[in-house]
């Protein structure tokens, strides 16, 4: 599925600069049509916080807790976000571009229309994540955790995908014929339908614990 349209975020070119920090003079906590550029806001715990129309770029969100986070039309440049929990999150139209994501929590989140480009998701967890329209473009997705997930026209193109756990996923339309990876945690009830060609047919036979006789 490599023919998926995933819309890019709508932001205005010339936004107002701005510092995370701003978002605790709002009587909301939100931040809304913006550029935040070299900022850092490390182990904060907000809840329902409000990201539309950001372009955040060299920006740290360490180890932070962002509960039920709302994201429409934001781009990450080289940022890192790595630890941060971002779970139950509605993430629409979002880019995130060259990022660290680290064991970054998305599980039980609604993604769609975002795409991940060459970014770090090692031991990132997408836990009952619901994906539509979304794809992984050159990530490093080891030791990821699906489990549960529902990918909904989803692309995942040149990704490692070393140990990755899907289990519990249906598979059925993904490709990763361009992904590279020795272990994949599958089931067979989540390659029902998936379509795959002879040589990873017999690399699936093997995950699944049966033996090919030469």
């Amino acid at each position: 599925m490599s023919n998926i349209k995933i819309e890019s975020p709508k932001i205005h070119p010339d936004q107002k600069s701005a510092n995370f920090q701003d978002i605790f003079y709002e009587e909301e906590q939100e931040l809304i049509n913006c550029t935040v550029v070299n900022s850092q806001a490390d182990n904060e715990v907000m809840d329902k916080v409000v990201f539309s129309k950001v372009f955040f770029k060299n920006t740290t969100f360490i180890n932070c807790t962002f509960m039920n986070i709302d994201m429409t039309d934001v781009v990450f440049e080289n940022c890192n976000l790595s630890n941060t929990r971002m779970c139950e999150g509605i993430i629409h139209r979002v880019t995130f571009k060259e990022c660290k994501l680290l064991g970054v929590d998305f599980s039980g989140a609604h993604i769609g229309n975002v795409l991940f480009e060459n970014c770090d998701l090692k031991l990132s967890n997408f836990t009952e994540a619901r994906f539509k329209q979304a794809g992984f473009e050159g990530a490093s997705l080891r030791s990821a955790n699906f489990f549960d997930a529902k990918l909904n026209k989803v692309r995942l193109q040149n990704c490692d995908l070393n140990d990755v756990d899907f289990t519990q996923t249906m598979l059925k339309g993904i490709d990763i014929s361009t992904c590279i990876y020795e272990q994949i945690n599958v089931t067979a009830e989540s390659l029902k339908g998936y379509e795959v060609s002879p040589h990873q047919a017999i690399g699936f036979s093997r995950l699944l614990g049966l033996k090919i006789k030469e």
